[in-house]
């Protein structure tokens, strides 16, 4: 008698000896790419200067965007509580000053209303610009 059943006995194999160096390169890949991102840093277009100058002294970094979000050495703060955070950040750095850093697109109203905040603090203020390539 001839045996017409087929052979189930089939079983299937993953080779997972590249996987090794398929993840080696995916975990470099990932790191190299989180070194050139930086949360730090806030997004906003610096109006533009023709000649610039680097100043090396204790500075506060006040950053606002064109949403009007305002951000003291990149925390959050809202407008309410600015005057009491730039108070204490001044208290706490004696001599040092504020390097504004305002998106382009905003009002010179909105310039002023800082200016004029930090002439209430008793503090230097020095706008941060973008130099113009020539």
């Amino acid at each position: 008698m001839i045996d017409l059943r087929r052979n189930t006995d089939q079983s299937a194999e993953v080779f997972t000896g590249s996987l090794n160096d398929i993840m080696f390169f995916l975990m470099l890949f990932f790191i190299i790419a989180s070194t050139l991102l930086n949360p730090s840093m806030i997004k906003v277009t610096l109006p533009n200067s023709q000649n610039s100058q680097s100043i090396h002294q204790k500075e506060i970094h006040l950053t606002i965007t064109k949403d009007l979000r305002y951000y003291v050495n990149n925390t959050e703060v809202q407008y309410a509580n600015l005057e009491a955070q730039l108070k204490s950040e001044l208290d706490q750095n004696p001599g040092a000053f504020v390097i504004l850093r305002m998106d382009n697109v905003l009002t010179v109203q909105k310039l002023v209303d800082i200016l004029s905040l930090g002439n209430k603090l008793n503090t230097k203020m020095t706008i941060a610009t973008a130099k113009t390539a020539q």
